[in-house]
C-alpha cells in the first residue's frame, strides 16, 4: 500500500534505504575478501581444512556487521536508525550467496544465477523489517522503526481486523520507492476460509481452455462452445511515445543537476504507469478466470527463450505471459478451481480440433488455415480448443 509521508519522514525512509545498502555491500565485501584469502592461501599450500571460512550465513554476515559498524560506520548509531533493516539485510544478502552457490552446483531450478553484485543507488530504494516490527497502528497509519507513525493512502481495515482476532500474522515488511513515491509490502500469514467461501467456484461452472498470443492476448474457448477474445492494454507500446521524450529529456540534462534529477523521476513516473496498467488488467482478468471457470487449460511457454528473439521481445514482456500464469495458479487454490498445464512440445496451434491431424506446414504468420477435411480454423480458437480437450483427455 501506498505510503503518505511527512518531508522528514521521507529523509528518514531513504536513510534506512540508504543503509540497507550499505550493509548488503559490507557483506559483499566481507565474502568477496575472505574468497579472495583462501584463493591465496591454496596457493601457499594451506591445508582445505585450514583455510579462512567464509561467513555465508546470515547470522555469521549479522555478527560481523555489529562487530564493525560502531567504527567503521559510526553514523549508523548516532542517527538513530532501526537495528533491523541491517538484520534483513544480511540476510538478503545470505539468501543471493545461497542461490549462487546452489546454481553452480545444479541444485537450483531456473536459470544459471551469477554472483551478487553490488547495490547501487540507481538499483532502487528498499529496505525491509524482521517479524511484526512494522504494522498498522490503525487502519490508516503504518508504524516503522526508525521512522515513526507513517500516513498512508489506502484504508487497511480489511487487514487491522483481521490482526486484530488472530486471523493474520505479519512475518515481515518491504518499503520501496518508486518515482517519488513510497510504499509499504506486508508478507502475511491470513487465513482466507471466509473470502474463499464466498468466492468458491460452483460445480456447475464451465471448464474452458486459453490459449495466449500477441496480437490476441487470450482466446478462451469454454465446454459451452462459446468463444471469448481478450485484449490486452500493451501499457509499454502505448508508452512508447511518452518514454522517447523522458528518456531524450534525460539525456539533455547535466549529470548531478537538480534538473536531471527531476528529469529521471518524470522517467519513472511514466515507467509506473506502464506496470500499473498492466498490473491490473492482470490482476482483473485472472481474478474473473478463478471464480468463474472450476478448470483452466494453459500452455507452458518458453518466456525465457521468446524474448531472446529481438523483434518479438518488446511486445512479448510488455504481455506478462509468465505472471499471467502465475497469478492463475495461485488463484485457483484460492477459490477452489484448478490449472493445467499442456507439455511444452503439444502443437495446440497445428493440430485440427475436429480430425485431430496436424498440420506440421503451419507458420506464425498463418492466422486462419483450413485442414485437409475442410474445417476452416482460426488459430488461436482452434488452440484453445485443443487445450481444453487435452485436459479433458488427461
Amino acid at each position: 500500500m501506498e505510503l503518505d509521508p511527512s518531508i522528514e519522514q521521507r529523509v528518514r525512509l531513504g536513510q534506512h534505504a540508504g543503509l540497507s545498502r550499505v550493509v548488503e555491500n559490507f557483506c559483499l565485501d566481507l565474502v568477496k575478501a575472505a574468497l579472495d584469502q583462501r584463493e591465496a592461501e591454496r596457493s601457499y599450500g594451506v591445508p582445505e581444512a585450514m583455510l579462512t571460512p567464509v561467513p555465508w550465513s546470515a547470522p555469521a554476515l549479522e555478527k560481523a556487521w555489529r562487530a564493525t559498524h560502531r567504527t567503521r560506520y559510526p553514523w549508523f548509531t548516532e542517527a538513530g536508525l532501526s537495528s533491523r533493516v541491517p538484520k534483513e539485510a544480511c540476510r538478503v544478502r545470505a539468501a543471493g550467496l545461497k542461490n549462487w552457490v546452489q546454481s553452480g552446483k545444479g541444485a537450483r531450478r531456473g536459470r544459471r544465477v551469477g554472483f551478487p553484485t553490488w547495490r547501487r543507488r540507481k538499483h532502487g530504494s528498499r529496505f525491509r523489517y524482521d517479524a511484526d516490527r512494522a504494522q498498522p497502528a490503525d487502519a490508516w497509519t503504518v508504524k516503522l522503526p526508525g521512522v515513526g507513525a507513517v500516513a498512508t493512502q489506502e484504508e487497511m481495515g480489511w487487514l487491522t481486523s483481521r490482526l486484530a482476532d488472530g486471523r493474520a500474522r505479519i512475518i515481515g515488511a518491504t518499503v520501496r520507492e518508486q518515482a517519488g513515491r513510497w510504499w509499504v509490502s506486508f508478507q502475511l500469514e491470513i487465513d482466507r476460509t471466509d473470502v474463499n467461501a464466498r468466492r468458491a467456484v460452483g460445480p456447475d461452472a464451465p471448464a474452458c481452455g486459453i490459449d495466449l498470443g500477441l496480437r490476441t492476448f487470450a482466446a478462451i474457448a469454454d465446454d459451452t462452445g462459446t468463444i471469448e477474445e481478450i485484449q490486452a492494454p500493451k501499457a509499454l507500446k502505448a508508452a512508447q511515445r511518452k518514454l522517447r521524450r523522458a528518456n531524450k529529456a534525460v539525456a539533455r540534462r547535466q549529470r548531478g543537476s537538480s534538473n536531471r534529477a527531476e528529469a529521471v523521476r518524470q522517467l519513472a513516473t511514466v515507467h509506473l504507469k506502464v506496470a500499473h496498467r498492466r498490473a491490473d488488467f492482470l490482476h482483473k482478468l485472472t481474478t474473473r478466470l478463478a471464480r468463474t471457470k472450476r478448470a483452466i487449460a494453459v500452455e507452458s511457454l518458453n518466456v525465457a527463450g521468446m524474448v531472446r528473439n529481438r523483434r518479438l521481445a518488446r511486445t512479448v514482456s510488455d504481455a506478462g505471459f509468465a505472471e499471467f500464469v502465475r497469478q492463475l495458479t495461485y488463484k485457483t487454490a484460492w477459490y477452489g478451481s484448478k490449472v493445467w498445464a499442456a507439455d511444452r512440445w503439444f502443437p495446440s496451434s497445428k493440430t485440427c480440433s475436429g480430425c485431430g491431424a496436424v498440420n506440421a506446414a503451419l507458420t506464425l504468420s498463418d492466422r486462419v488455415w483450413t485442414c485437409r477435411c475442410g474445417t476452416v480454423h482460426d488459430r488461436d480458437h482452434n488452440a484453445a480448443r485443443n487445450l481444453l480437450a487435452a485436459m479433458h483427455a488427461a
